[in-house]
């Protein structure tokens, strides 16, 4: 156990920090490579398959490079359920998590739903295992995304309905709904001389960025989609870019959307927006 240890810390150590390799390390060998708890932490002697010494190496590599984990490992938890991800869809981050239950909070179990930009579909499907009576739609204008996040319905047993839209140019619906949640890109270009180049280079930049001109371009035409599609009473919640928070109330004043709440993340950023139709 103590020479694949010393293999991993070996490899890894350049790019990341000792707290990052503590919890990579422990996650390759516990889950990757499915080493039991006693012999990983009592250190007791390992032998290694060839097949699983060439799948770590192959892990080991990636990472080497930068590619985030949750790629390499192929899933990531959110929210108590398991999710596949690949460099198709954004990796669900806590801030998300976040989002999902303030949205739990304010609703009733029968209400109507949709997620516009469902990526992984880490939010409708978090969403339709916690409300068992609810209709959940969820859409996606990427067909890559659209199939994982079918795969990661039947995986996790919910009954979310999914679709291609293109929220920018399609605002019809054939039916009234209770909320609607979106986590859109909200990243503007000029940030990203402050970001992670992991982040940069592996995830799907069509999930994270907008242009400079036009920031709260997909807050505004969800905003605009909920105006024609939600029941009276029915709410909006997004996810934020903290810069844009006053910006983004403003939008949903304009829009006609009444008491609007901001709420911080667990970092205490701006981070959330629910807005009413009345």
């Amino acid at each position: 156990m103590k020479e694949l240890l010393t293999h991993i810390n070996s490899s890894l150590c350049e790019r990341y920090s000792s707290r990052e390799l503590e919890t990579i390390v422990a996650t390759l060998c516990l889950e990757y490579l499915e080493i039991s708890q006693t012999i990983y932490y009592l250190k007791d002697k390992v032998e290694l398959s060839s097949a699983k010494r060439q799948k770590l190496d192959i892990a080991l590599q990636r990472l080497a490079c930068g590619e985030p984990l949750q790629y390499v490992l192929g899933y990531t938890p959110f929210c108590g359920l398991q999710f596949k991800v690949n460099n198709s869809v954004l990796i669900p981050r806590p801030e998300t998590a976040e989002l999902v239950e303030w949205v739990l909070m304010s609703v009733k179990d029968n209400v109507k739903v949709i997620d516009i930009g469902t990526g992984s579909g880490c939010i409708a499907i978090t969403l339709s295992h916690n409300l068992k009576n609810a209709v959940i739609d969820a859409c996606d204008i990427s067909d890559s995304a659209l199939r994982l996040a079918v795969e990661n319905n039947t995986l996790n047993g919910t009954n979310v309905n999914f679709s291609q839209r293109d929220i920018l140019t399609d605002k019809e619906a054939c039916t009234k709904y209770d909320v609607v949640v979106s986590n859109p890109p909200y990243i503007t270009n000029s940030e990203k001389a402050d970001m992670d180049d992991t982040v940069l280079d592996y995830e799907p930049h069509t999930a994270l960025f907008v242009a400079d001109s036009d920031p709260l371009l997909f807050y505004r035409e969800i905003a605009n989609f909920g105006k024609q599609n939600l029941n009276k009473d029915g709410m909006v919640f997004f996810e934020i870019n903290p810069l844009f928070a006053e910006q983004t109330i403003i939008m949903l004043e304009n829009a006609g959307y009444q008491n609007i709440e901001l709420r911080k993340d667990i970092f205490g950023k701006n981070r959330m927006i629910k807005a009413v139709n009345l």
